[in-house]
């Protein structure tokens, strides 16, 4: 087995694992308690992601002690070899809270900062994203590919918010100016759950601005070995600042409507 699909079939076992913990804690959501917040105030991190994310690193060290890791409630853990693990335990942490069945475990490896095998795992609905470098993408084993929209007045595209009030209102500002030129705006509250949408057609296109490595690395990696372009503005990277993901036959329109906007900037 080489080493991505090695890589896979650990993060993907891992990911699992991590699911059912959470799943099952959502069951007794009436006494999970919001154990800390983050940026701002709604901005919540629950027990279950502190638990799940423990579980993941203690799987990853088990399997590979000289990996390093960075989770997005942990930080960083060094290591020795030239595998990262980027890991979420859960994305879409306030869709959680609420009950609404859209959240994900996103793990991903990367080789010498290159992703190389990623997972997105969404318990509630028991679907599986998975893609390794050059191997293509899969939902449940089963093959998958953007939708191949190349009219921007028919795309359904994706985005999401960030948790502080200025960033908030100047995207709302910014959508205001997209709606009129797209078919419709989703905005579903997890990142590498839209990243998957784009790689299977369930949208069209994605954007979003605030993304952390672990919201972005494994749904990234999907929606590219799906098919789709994932980048930033003006051929920069895709990161932080702005991630627009689209099949290749809508990704310059896309860019195009977006980059006069400036999403990148919260002024």
């Amino acid at each position: 087995m080489s080493e991505p699909n090695t890589l896979l079939k650990l993060a993907v076992e891992t990911a699992l694992e991590a699911g059912e913990l959470i799943r099952d804690r959502r069951n007794a959501v009436t006494t999970m308690a919001v154990s800390a917040t983050k940026t701002t105030f709604t901005d919540v991190v629950t027990e279950s992601d502190t638990a799940a994310e423990a579980l993941i690193r203690e799987r990853l060290r088990q399997a590979r002690p000289e990996d390093a890791i960075l989770g997005e409630e942990g930080g960083w853990s060094d290591g020795g070899s030239a595998v990262r693990w980027l890991v979420d335990p859960i994305d879409g942490t306030v869709n959680y809270l609420y009950g609404i069945p859209q959240y994900a475990v996103s793990i991903a490896a990367q080789r010498d900062g290159d992703a190389v095998a990623g997972v997105v795992h969404n318990p509630a609905t028991g679907e599986t994203w998975t893609a390794t470098r050059g191997g293509g993408a899969f939902l449940n084993g089963e093959p998958i590919h953007e939708s191949g929209c190349d009219r921007l007045d028919l795309a359904l595209v994706a985005t999401g918010f960030g948790y502080d009030a200025t960033r908030r209102a100047r995207q709302a500002a910014i959508l205001q100016q997209i709606l009129p030129s797209v078919r419709d705006i989703r905005r579903a509250g997890a990142a590498s759950l839209d990243l998957c949408s784009v790689a299977m057609g369930r949208v069209d296109g994605y954007y979003e601005r605030g993304l952390g490595p672990w919201d972005l690395a494994a749904g990234a990696l999907i929606a590219e070995e799906a098919g789709a372009v994932v980048g930033g503005l003006a051929g920069a990277q895709a990161g932080p600042e702005l991630v627009i993901a689209a099949g290749p036959a809508l990704f310059a329109a896309l860019h195009d409507l977006l980059a006069p906007l400036r999403p990148d900037g919260d002024v």
